[in-house]
């Protein structure tokens, strides 16, 4: 039976303390670098991309290189930490504890903001249709194109509402 999902501490400290506890349970440790990286993502609601990731590591960490970044986003994925959203190539810190099902990402075209939104019906109904399609899910993450609260209301935008709904894959 799956676990519930309930959001994780808004707080940061309580945030990384929570993911260090993760780690722990399955018998890793959450490691400086990894820390770092993780609270960087946590900052920064739209995600990042690797480089400006590794920009501001290396205002922290001057030693810091790709590599080490990359094995640390890796480490993050792995674990259920973070997230790729493959849609504008950044990363972004995971805001639930649980992932039994994929998370839907909303990706705003306008802004880039990112929201993960967990919804099982939505996810299961869509697994079922992909199931009945002769397809299966591949990967944690979905990802929508769709117009944040923000951007929908700002007075310059001439978007309608059938304007609004895009179906990119």
């Amino acid at each position: 039976m799956p676990r519930t999902m309930h959001e994780l501490p808004q707080d940061e400290d309580a945030f990384l303390a929570h993911a260090e506890a993760h780690c722990r349970a399955r018998g890793t440790s959450l490691t400086p670098i990894r820390r770092e990286v993780l609270a960087q993502l946590r900052r920064e609601e739209s995600g990042l991309k690797a480089y400006d990731l590794l920009d501001r590591i290396k205002a922290v960490r001057p030693s810091a290189t790709p590599p080490t970044v990359y094995r640390a986003l890796d480490f993050l994925i792995e674990h259920g930490l973070a997230h790729k959203i493959g849609r504008i190539n950044q990363f972004v810190a995971c805001n639930h504890d649980c992932h039994d099902l994929a998370g839907l990402f909303l990706v705003c075209p306008d802004c880039g903001k990112v929201t993960e939104l967990h919804d099982e019906d939505a996810v299961r109904a869509l697994s079922r249709s992909l199931k009945a399609a002769g397809h299966r899910l591949l990967g944690a993450e979905i990802e929508l194109s769709a117009v944040c609260g923000s951007c929908d209301q700002a007075p310059d935008k001439s978007r309608t509402s059938a304007g609004s709904a895009h179906h990119h894959g």
